[in-house]
């Protein structure tokens, strides 16, 4: 299937079929009585979805996700997203809240920007929002729609910003909600963690490929690194990052405790390229160098 490349709202909006009523930030509304093709589109600006019913498959890299009532899902510039309506189906209701980069340029929601990691989660990782919690995006939506309806004026993209920034923090709280309700699942996903770093450096991988990224676990246990790097960090304080730090230092010090491995023995059984490069991060996280540590023990 042909990739489209909507690089600004205007090109989307004239594949669907929608006026443009700002080339930098829209609001657009799929209802049950239009269509939505097939298709798989590559992004230029940021796009947040509110789906109402089902109707539609999304997918995003290697991932699908078959839409449940009141669920958000958002995109960042630069991903690309097929949709593949129902066979039989009902035409899927929705809101799309869509803005470009350049919108926020000398705003300070441009600096803020990438803390709103759901821009970055998979389509399986949809927000599941409660019906108050439907109310409040869908009332801030409405709210970017009637301004951008007003005459443009000085207070015009300010409120407009400012509308988007709560909505992104909105969101935010709500994932944190979803973290908490789901915490059967995520202690499923903690174990999964546990059992893939063990197994890391048990079955040798590190020799072979190195440093564990958190890419790798997240792609182990098939979600997004930014979803999985909050999901940790929601429920344990620490990142999958710190995580790994923590393994490889308690690794590294059962190690040197053997008097038979030299320090480059042990920097290749972690992963480490170099020995200099191991004995720098050891110093960094314990406080000491590898050969200190292995003397005071």
């Amino acid at each position: 299937m042909e990739i489209i490349k909507a690089d600004t709202i205007e090109q989307y909006n004239r594949f669907f079929g929608f006026q443009t009523r700002h080339p930098l930030v829209d609001v657009v509304h799929f209802n049950r009585s239009g269509s939505q093709p097939e298709h798989k589109m590559t992004f230029g600006f940021y796009a947040l979805f509110l789906k109402k019913t089902v109707g539609c498959t999304i997918n995003y890299g290697k991932t699908k996700y078959d839409y449940d009532d009141e669920t958000v899902v958002c995109f960042a510039p630069g991903q690309t997203v097929g949709v593949q309506p129902i066979e039989d189906g009902p035409v899927p209701e929705a809101d799309a809240l869509l803005f470009h980069p350049d919108f926020l340029l000398r705003t300070p929601l441009a600096q803020k920007i990438k803390q709103y990691t759901f821009f970055s989660y998979a389509s399986n990782e949809a927000l599941h929002l409660s019906a108050d919690e439907r109310m409040i995006v869908q009332d801030y939506m409405d709210k970017i729609a009637r301004e951008l309806e007003h005459p443009i004026d000085r207070f015009s993209k300010p409120l407009i910003i400012s509308n988007i920034e709560v909505l992104l923090n909105y969101c935010m709280r709500f994932y944190e909600r979803q973290f908490v309700t789901r915490e059967v699942l995520n202690n499923d996903v903690l174990m999964r963690f546990e059992q893939l770093l063990d197994e890391y450096w048990d079955a040798g991988i590190a020799r072979q490929e190195g440093l564990p990224t958190v890419k790798y676990f997240a792609d182990k246990i098939c979600l997004s690194p930014n979803y999985f790097g909050d999901l940790v960090k929601s429920e344990t304080g620490k990142t999958p990052r710190e995580y790994i730090h923590l393994k490889i230092v308690e690794i590294a010090k059962n190690a040197l405790l053997a008097p038979d491995l030299s320090m480059k023995q042990v920097a290749d059984m972690l992963g480490f390229q170099y020995p200099q490069h191991f004995v720098r991060f050891f110093k960094k996280e314990v406080g000491c160098t590898p050969k200190e540590y292995r003397m005071v023990n």
